[in-house]
């Protein structure tokens, strides 16, 4: 699956690895496309002073491959 129209490791990037994962992280969506919608992964709401932000700091959802078809099917529900 490496370098496929599914899955991309750019491994050259000096912030890869962006997150601790046991496999290698597909950077397709190396800026998560769920940021703003709803996400199954690990993220949680954190307090940024007077407002409260979405930290996807342990959240390896989008960058594992398996996941590619859920994070597109989840994009389609919200066109």
């Amino acid at each position: 699956m490496e370098n496929s129209s599914r899955f991309f490791a750019n491994k050259e990037c000096e912030y890869y690895p962006c997150h601790k994962c046991d496999t290698d992280i597909n950077c397709l969506f190396c800026y998560c496309p769920l940021y703003n919608h709803d996400c199954p992964g690990d993220y949680k709401i954190v307090d940024k002073g007077d407002r409260k932000i979405k930290s996807c700091l342990n959240c390896t959802f989008p960058h594992e491959p398996d996941n590619y078809d859920l994070v597109i099917a989840i994009l389609k529900e919200y066109r």
